[in-house]
C-alpha cells in the first residue's frame, strides 16, 4: 500500500500539471518493448499519473514518447489537430547548422541546408488555449524573455534519443537480475521533434560563427 506522500493529489492532470509531467509515484520500472517506438525496447515507469507529487522539471518516460509520436498535447494529453499546434520553447536553426555540428544525422536528405528547422527537443506542440494558460501559469514561462507562441509546421521528423541500459537504469538495481539487458544495449530513453518551416537562410553557413548557432530564439 502506498504512504501518504504518494496517495492520489488535489493536483488535477492536464490541468494544474500537464499531462506529460512524471509524478513521484511512478517509479522506472525498467526496460520493455513499447509500441510508442514501434517495439524497440524503451525505458518503462509506472502510470500512476495523480499520485505523489508532480515532477516538474522531469517527463514521464512514455507519455512524453506518446506525446511526440502522436502530436498529444503536452499539458492535455489531446491530439493538438493541423492548425491548433503551437509551441512555446522551441529554437531555430538551420538544417545545414544540424548537420555540420554533428546532430544532423536524422535530418531528412532532401531538407535543403538553407531550409530553418525548429527545433522542439522533447516537447510537443499543444493546442492554443493550453499553451496560453500554461505561460499563464508556470513561472518560468511567463518570466523567460525567449519564450513566444510560435505555430508549429505542418512538416517534421522525429528521432530517437538512446542511452545505454546501464544508464537508463542505473541506480535501480536491476543490471544484475535475470533477464536484464547488457549495460552497453541502447534503449529508447525519449523522442525528439523538429518541424520543418517554409522559410529560409541563405547566410545558413554565418550562424556556424555565433556562440550558440543551434540555440536561436524564437522570433
Amino acid at each position: 500500500m502506498s504512504g501518504p506522500a504518494q496517495g492520489l493529489s488535489k493536483l488535477k492532470v492536464g490541468i494544474d500539471v500537464p499531462w506529460v509531467t512524471s509524478w513521484s509515484a511512478e517509479a522506472v520500472q525498467g526496460v520493455a518493448p513499447c509500441p510508442t517506438v514501434d517495439g524497440r525496447v524503451a525505458i518503462w515507469q509506472q502510470e500512476r499519473a495523480g499520485f505523489g507529487k508532480p515532477q516538474y522539471s522531469m517527463n514521464h518516460y512514455r507519455r512524453q514518447r506518446a506525446s511526440i509520436r502522436g502530436l498529444l498535447c503536452p499539458m492535455c494529453g489531446h491530439p493538438a489537430p493541423e492548425g491548433d499546434r503551437w509551441m512555446l520553447t522551441g529554437k531555430l536553426s538551420t538544417a545545414g547548422v544540424s548537420r555540420r555540428l554533428g546532430v544532423g544525422h536524422t535530418v531528412p536528405p532532401d531538407i535543403a541546408d538553407e531550409r530553418v528547422v525548429l527545433n522542439a527537443g522533447s516537447v510537443s506542440p499543444g493546442h492554443l488555449a493550453c499553451m496560453t494558460r500554461s505561460q499563464e501559469q508556470c513561472p518560468h514561462l511567463s518570466h523567460d524573455p525567449e519564450v513566444a507562441l510560435r505555430p508549429f509546421p505542418s512538416v517534421w521528423y522525429v528521432s530517437l534519443l538512446q542511452v545505454p541500459a546501464g544508464v537508463g537504469l542505473k541506480g535501480l538495481g536491476m543490471l544484475a537480475a535475470a533477464g536484464a539487458p547488457p549495460p552497453d544495449m541502447p534503449v529508447v530513453a525519449f523522442l525528439q521533434l523538429c518541424g520543418v518551416t517554409e522559410e529560409v537562410d541563405r547566410k545558413w553557413r554565418l550562424r556556424l560563427r555565433q556562440p550558440n548557432p543551434l540555440g536561436l530564439p524564437i522570433s
